[in-house]
């Protein structure tokens, strides 16, 4: 699956190296619809080959390498366009390169592991069965749910960040280093604190780091159009980096308690539908967003903050019953 999705992310990014026309364009992204579905393969050997009481510290590591990604990268890339006149097809042509590379390390640097249970019949039907099985599993649609509604917080206020760092340093000069400070360097620094909390909750339990999460992540995002009115910038990118710190931990907890929840028969068909919440919260968020910052640029930030809030509130509430199919352990975190 690795191989697969790397090969095919070389062959997107060749395209677009390639393309002269805009459908040329059209045609590589819809490629990326080929790209996906490894995440829950990964997540789903990284809980059959880590030792269960570092398993929390394991997949915050592996929820951190996004965000470093996605901050390293265009960083470099910049560098390669203003700095050494590169093309854009030229970097693109790079990371063709950089995903064969990728292919290769899989295929002769790793080992393949194979799940408890490897799932058997035709693809159309287990993918059927992966998504009911996600819908008629009580504490699985609970994960979902929450995992949904921190999406959909951070997804219905991120569009308005840049607006609040606009209050503060106004248009013009400086405008884009604060965007940058707050958008993309804070975020990244909240990111790499989130394998601590994973570590922290190996120790503690999953449920009450998530919990903790979820109340850290609605303070912060009711404080964010707050912060410049008492401490400038700097405090608004100490929020962000809290901010971010909470919405990495809350999806490594999720993860955790999927990769514990689920019986080893559906562990890897599920995990691959983890993302589901932030593809619907991605459409949904910004709709939420743009109608409530009518009542003020405050207001998404104030939605999302209550509906973490209310998360938190429901994962404090439920309580497990005892499943037949999952073996119990101390990290389990009940959301049934």
């Amino acid at each position: 699956m690795g191989i697969r999705s790397a090969l095919v992310e070389a062959v997107v990014f060749l395209g677009m190296a390639l393309a002269t026309e805009p459908w040329h364009v059209a045609v590589s992204v819809l490629l990326i619809g080929f790209q996906l579905g490894n995440t829950g393969v990964m997540l789903a050997g990284i809980r059959d080959v880590t030792p269960r009481v570092r398993l929390g510290t394991v997949i915050a590591i592996f929820g951190a390498s996004g965000p470093v990604g996605f901050a390293v990268g265009p960083t470099l890339a910049g560098i390669l366009i203003d700095g050494f006149g590169w093309s854009l097809s030229g970097v693109f042509a790079v990371s063709a390169v950089l995903s064969v590379g990728t292919a290769l390390l899989v295929t002769f640097g790793s080992r393949e592991v194979r799940p408890e249970v490897v799932p058997q019949g035709k693809v159309l039907t287990l993918a059927y069965g992966a998504v009911r099985g996600v819908l008629s599993d009580r504490t699985v649609r609970g994960v979902f749910l929450i995992f949904g509604i921190a999406f959909l917080a951070n997804q219905m206020s991120r569009p308005y960040v840049p607006v609040v760092v606009e209050t503060v340093v106004g248009r013009g000069p400086g405008l884009a280093s604060g965007i940058a400070l707050v958008a993309g360097t804070a975020a990244l620094a909240g990111a790499l604190l989130s394998p601590a909390v994973g570590a922290l909750g190996d120790r503690v339990g999953y449920r009450p780091i998530l919990i903790g999460a979820l109340l850290v992540g609605a303070s912060s995002l009711i404080l964010m159009p707050l912060a410049p009115q008492y401490g400038g910038l700097a405090l608004l990118a100490l929020v962000a980096v809290v901010l971010a710190a909470a919405m990495s931990s809350i999806s490594a907890m999720v993860f955790d308690m999927l990769s514990i929840e689920v019986s080893a028969a559906r562990r890897s068909q599920t995990l691959n539908l983890v993302y589901l919440p932030l593809y619907a919260a991605g459409i949904i968020g910004p709709s939420i967003g743009g109608l409530v910052v009518q009542a003020g640029l405050g207001a998404p930030f104030l939605v999302g903050g209550a509906s973490l809030l209310a998360g938190a509130v429901a994962v404090f509430r439920r309580h497990r019953r005892p499943r037949a199919d999952v073996v119990r352990d101390p990290h389990l975190t009940g959301l049934d």
